[in-house]
């Protein structure tokens, strides 16, 4: 049982968190903090929250578990406020969207207290936002990662896997470098492939032309354009690296897609066409098993 839960951020994945264990009983009370006073008066009125704190050390004084759900980029200034204001006994942990710029943040702003930050990342992003979008079944059957640091406690990390496991998230643990690789290449990139052809077409003199006839495969691949800029701005700019070795990668691929269709050859279109169906259907399949 959480006794004080904050949510630092209290949007769709915050406000759904606070949803979710208030759903199981598994907190007694939850104060949210914000810089949209709107906002938050809204979550207090649904009941995502029980209390708006005035700032972060004001409303963290008596918590036992602080849930920061704010875009990347905040991270670092976050860190520091929560340096000299988080309590002892108090756990902290995150729904960052990349892990290493977040841990080195961390490192460097809360010193001593590194071992009461245990980082993670919720994967249940959608394209709508704020406390209005939230629900208590936000993270059922999704993953959550957990990238744990040696100086946590196994008890520490096991209450906030418990907490997950609770709204009937999926979760496991990876390393750091891990999960940045990872997630550049299985979500950052196709936000960007999706931001990129919505950008293009919406440039074009005619572009109303070629929105008026665009069915569900153009909605469905381009869903996640409509994300929110500044948390993908922050994310991309935090997974440079990664990503930019996913983006020539990818790049590298469409050139080569390009010159099939330059040279006309339709056999070796098909034969990608397949490979890709083929490890699309394996990965579906793997999805339900």
């Amino acid at each position: 049982m959480i006794k004080h839960l904050v949510i630092i951020g209290t949007g769709l994945i915050g406000g759904s968190f606070a949803l979710a264990l208030k759903r199981k009983g598994l907190v007694e009370r939850v104060t949210g903090v914000g810089r949209g006073r709107a906002n938050l008066e809204h979550a207090l009125k649904l009941g995502v929250i029980d209390a708006i704190g005035e700032s972060v050390a004001a409303a963290i004084k008596d918590a036992d578990l602080v849930f920061a759900a704010i875009p990347v980029g905040g991270m670092p200034a976050l860190f520091q406020e929560l340096a000299d204001s988080l309590p002892p006994g108090a756990l902290l942990t995150d729904a960052g969207s990349t892990k290493l710029d977040v841990i080195a943040a961390a490192r460097a702003a809360l010193g001593g207290k590194i071992g009461q930050f245990i980082p993670g990342h919720p994967i249940a992003g959608a394209e709508t936002n704020g406390a209005g979008a939230a629900h208590a079944h936000l993270f059922e059957g999704k993953p959550v990662i957990l990238t744990p640091l040696p100086e946590n406690r196994a008890e520490d990390v096991a209450l906030v896997e418990s907490l997950w496991q609770a709204c009937a998230a999926r979760v496991a643990r990876m390393s750091e470098t891990d999960h940045d690789r990872v997630f550049a290449a299985v979500s950052h990139l196709p936000h960007l492939a999706a931001f990129a052809l919505m950008e293009e077409l919406a440039d074009r003199p005619d572009a109303d032309l070629f929105f008026s006839f665009a069915g569900t495969g153009f909605r469905d691949f381009t869903r996640i354009a409509g994300s929110h800029p500044e948390m993908w701005r922050d994310i991309a700019l935090a997974n440079r690296e990664a990503l930019l070795g996913e983006l020539d990668t990818y790049i590298g691929k469409l050139r080569d897609i390009r010159g099939m269709i330059e040279s006309r050859d339709g056999q070796a279109l098909e034969d990608l066409f397949a490979r890709a169906r083929q490890a699309r259907t394996n990965w579906i399949k793997g999805k339900k098993t």
